[in-house]
């Protein structure tokens, strides 16, 4: 049986980003626009040109299986609101090479589209997912690239791919290496700032009537507590 194109509605989740994906389309290009050095936009327009083979799968792909933005369109919204993140942070600290974290922080989970099904019902890993993991997967698919385009400074392509090996930020956590780098480390901070806060997106949705307080959930620690939330 065929399966009906990415672009059309899935038969997986009913939960979605809070912003619909032609705006975080629109924001996330507006973003790429900002990179001002010429390799490194060669680099993201590889990857999240309008034509290029990873779009479409990336702009419908969920951002994880369970904990935050398991939805389509999760890894955009999530990808866009890192990259943000980062983005105004590195005008407030010294010594960030902003070009490198911005890059780095649009493409830190792009193994994600390897390591997820992203269009079938449960959300689930990959048999690649499983063998290699996300951060593998997309070093692999980064590094593939920055050698496949001419003269890439072998600088910026170390800086870039330490960003995507130490997202996670520990050995414990899956990251390979740990952080070593202001921009790789603002890239980690940012994004476990953005996988933290939409867990507290999910427990909202499911919290019950009348309730202030979830049920304790592991990728808090704890419960979580809603204080706008009627008693």
């Amino acid at each position: 049986m065929s399966r009906p194109p990415l672009d059309e509605p899935p038969a997986i989740q009913e939960d979605g980003p809070a912003r619909g994906p032609a705006q975080m389309e629109a924001d996330f290009r507006d973003l790429i626009a900002t990179v001002q050095a010429p390799h490194l936009r060669a680099l993201l327009d590889a990857v999240f040109g309008a034509d290029a083979p990873a779009w479409r799968a990336f702009r419908v792909a969920p951002a994880a299986k369970r904990y935050h933005q398991a939805y389509r369109h999760g890894l955009l919204e999530h990808t866009l609101s890192v990259a943000q993140a980062v983005s105004a942070a590195s005008a407030t600290f010294s010594g960030i090479d902003r070009d490198v974290a911005v890059c780095g922080a649009l493409l830190h989970d792009v193994g994600k589209l390897e390591a997820y099904t992203g269009d079938e019902l449960p959300i689930d890993l990959t048999d690649a997912g499983k063998l290699q993991g996300e951060i593998a997967l997309g070093y692999y698919r980064v590094r593939r690239l920055i050698e496949d385009l001419p003269d890439f400074p072998g600088d910026a392509a170390a800086a870039v791919l330490h960003i995507i090996l130490s997202h996670h930020g520990a050995l414990e956590h899956g990251s390979p290496v740990v952080p070593c780098t202001r921009e790789a480390t603002l890239v980690h901070m940012m994004d476990n700032l953005g996988g933290r806060l939409g867990s507290f997106d999910r427990l909202e949705k499911e919290l019950p009537d009348g309730s202030r307080w979830s049920a304790y959930d592991r990728a808090l620690g704890g419960g979580a507590y809603f204080a706008a939330r009627a008693a």
